[in-house]
């Protein structure tokens, strides 16, 4: 899971009781699966005895992170940063113990400082310390001066902001460790120079790789959008079958990443992996574990339940009400009686849907047999959808493959 650390830190941590921290920018009232790997990092360090600090920045999310970014970002009102920290907050509180204690985690607020500095103060105390020379050579910068967009003083000024953290949490907690994904490490060490600059002390930063899907795409997107740790945004359906389609190249990284299971289960699993991949055992055990962390045990039994009622081979007598539930995450749209009774083409109903984005792939699909109704191969790229399809006079299933499905609900 390291990408890069100092020098001396596993030391330190092998012998002594660290105190870390990692900030959570409040862009949206929800993290999302792209953030999972930062809050299971805080998690791990809480277990082995440490201290985990969690800030929500409701100051520098005024401002913006440039890290990563190829465009300045839309800047938020207070109030929607003041929404945001609140529910992200409450998602951090389901990995963390926060209850008193020797290595209670502690969630802050970076507004309460940064919110009462003065300008002037802040450029004498802080900004005297960075050469503009020195923040040019960071990455998250200088990238974006090759851009035609360039950047503004404002995001320009955001190393300078980050590093005032670090130093804030070093006066007020002790607090030693910054941890982030790699590309913050730029902002990690300016923190570094600044404790060592005006504290005399060495502290230490470490950082895992940012995850990429196989195909090299920013993981936790979907042909659906965003993967939300919200179950109002991201159902746990939903989000319990995007870890069960995990590549059988990624599932092993992501159970060591995702997951507190031990080494001896997820070598079995591995092993199961190369041996029988087609059982899929070590994705539906990633599935279970992450739904049950994010969204709790109960969710997430009804989710695999779900699926595998979904999945396998339907029979005549299964209760319709049954199925519905199985489907109660799953994309769905009204039909009206009407519509039925027209027949219209299924390739109209795949790009109604949104399951493909137009009639020329539906018809490739459906001609190489990826498109399912009622969990049968369809092959006809001329078929029509009718009464005589409803499932106990109720439902159409219509699948894109096996795993992408979007039900056909009669109105009432």
């Amino acid at each position: 899971m390291v990408y890069d650390a100092t020098e001396g830190l596993s030391e330190i941590l092998a012998k002594e009781k660290v105190t870390a921290y990692i900030g959570f920018d409040p862009t949206a009232s929800s993290l999302h699966v792209g953030s999972l790997l930062t809050v299971m990092g805080l998690a791990r360090l809480q277990r082995f005895g440490h201290t985990p600090i969690a800030i929500v920045g409701g100051g520098t999310g005024m401002i913006g992170d440039p890290s990563g970014k190829s465009q300045e970002r839309v800047l938020l009102s207070a109030d929607q940063i003041e929404q945001n920290v609140a529910g992200v907050r409450t998602q951090l509180e389901r990995f963390l113990d926060f209850s008193a204690g020797r290595n209670g985690a502690k969630i802050v607020n970076n507004v309460d400082w940064l919110g009462t500095i003065d300008l002037v103060s802040f450029l004498r105390d802080a900004g005297k310390h960075f050469t503009v020379n020195y923040m040019l050579q960071k990455e998250s910068v200088s990238r974006r001066l090759e851009s035609e967009e360039g950047i503004s003083f404002t995001e320009f000024s955001y190393l300078v902001l980050q590093a005032y953290d670090f130093l804030q949490l070093f006066d007020r907690y002790g607090c030693t460790l910054q941890m982030g994904g790699s590309d913050q490490w730029g902002n990690i060490t300016a923190g570094i120079d600044l404790i060592r600059k005006l504290r005399s002390t060495k502290a230490h930063g470490l950082v895992w790789p940012l995850m990429k899907t196989a195909s090299g795409t920013k993981f936790g997107k979907t042909e659906q959008g965003t993967v939300w740790l919200d179950a109002e945004r991201t159902p746990p359906f939903a989000f319990y079958q995007f870890w069960l389609n995990t590549p059988d190249s990624e599932v092993i990284t992501y159970l060591k990443c995702f997951t507190f299971l031990d080494r001896p289960t997820i070598d079995s699993l591995e092993h199961g992996a190369k041996t029988a991949p087609e059982k899929r055992e070590a994705q539906r055990v990633l599935a279970r574990e992450v739904t049950a962390l994010v969204h709790g045990a109960h969710e997430a039994d009804r989710a695999a339940e779900g699926s595998q009622r979904l999945f396998s081979t339907w029979s005549t007598d299964q209760p319709a009400e049954e199925l519905l539930e199985a489907l109660a995450d799953v994309p769905s749209t009204s039909v009206s009686a009407s519509a039925l009774t027209e027949e219209r083409p299924l390739t109209h109903w795949l790009t109604e849907t949104g399951l493909v984005t137009s009639k020329s792939e539906a018809t490739r699909l459906i001609k190489s047999g990826g498109i399912y109704v009622n969990n049968v191969a369809v092959v006809d790229e001329k078929s029509r959808i009718g009464h005589k399809d409803l499932w106990q006079r109720k439902l159409i299933v219509l699948g894109k493959g096996k795993r992408q499905k979007h039900v056909l609900k009669l109105a009432d």
